[in-house]
């Protein structure tokens, strides 16, 4: 059962960290990344590495989208 967990959960990081590259509008990659580097965290939980785990979600999944975020909605959007 916990090997069915930590597959899936490794298969979702997977796919959000595609939508995060591949995604066509910005807030939407953000979206992706966050949940990615949520994922990511948990994945470092099941590895028994805490303190790693803290920094990805402090540092990334905090800071870093708070950053993307910020920007994104400061900068002139140019549409055609």
């Amino acid at each position: 059962m916990i090997i069915l967990l930590e597959i899936s959960v490794i298969v979702l990081t997977i796919v959000f960290a595609f939508l995060a590259v591949e995604a066509r509008r910005i807030l939407h990659a953000i979206v992706s990344f966050f949940f990615m580097s949520i994922l990511l965290a948990i994945i470092f939980l099941f590895m028994e590495a805490y303190y790693v785990a803290v920094f990805q979600i402090l540092i990334y999944a905090g800071a870093i989208v708070v950053l993307l975020l910020v920007v994104f909605h400061t900068v002139k959007r140019y549409e055609k």
